[in-house]
């Protein structure tokens, strides 16, 4: 993977940089993750916090409560409405980058796939990854 990893919303309001590799690739399959990406699922990329600087512009957050009783706080474009960012208060020193914002989306190689268990019947998953049905522990 590339040693800095660009991308921003669909407009251009927001950039950002990574100057780090990935802590983990996940296909997030849970309800809240469709409802934020109106998808089957949310394809992340968590890196360290810190590694991450905004370039320009500033996300919203919208915080929910999720299956585990952790906040999740998703980051979007207030001017697109183009999903960012995910702040997840179980695991507080990472950020989640949803992989279409990256200016190449092909760097995203998914390691896992969590919360099968809601996934609708149509979602494609793919079989030559693990799958669990809520988050491994």
């Amino acid at each position: 993977m590339a040693t800095t990893i660009n991308g921003g919303c669909m407009c251009g309001a927001i950039r950002y940089e990574c100057s780090a590799e990935p802590v983990m690739s996940v296909n997030c399959y849970c309800r809240d993750c469709q409802r934020a990406t109106g998808s089957a699922m949310a394809p992340v990329i968590l890196v360290p916090k810190p590694a991450l600087r905004l370039i320009k512009g500033e996300p919203k957050y919208y915080t929910v409560k999720a299956d585990s009783g952790n906040e999740v706080s998703r980051g979007f474009c207030t001017n697109c409405g183009s999903p960012m960012f995910s702040l997840l208060s179980g695991m507080p020193e990472v950020i989640a980058i949803k992989a279409a914002s990256l200016d190449d989306p092909s760097i995203y190689k998914p390691a896992l796939n969590v919360f099968v268990a809601s996934a609708p019947p149509w979602a494609p998953i793919s079989k030559d990854i693990p799958g669990f049905a809520k988050m491994p522990g």
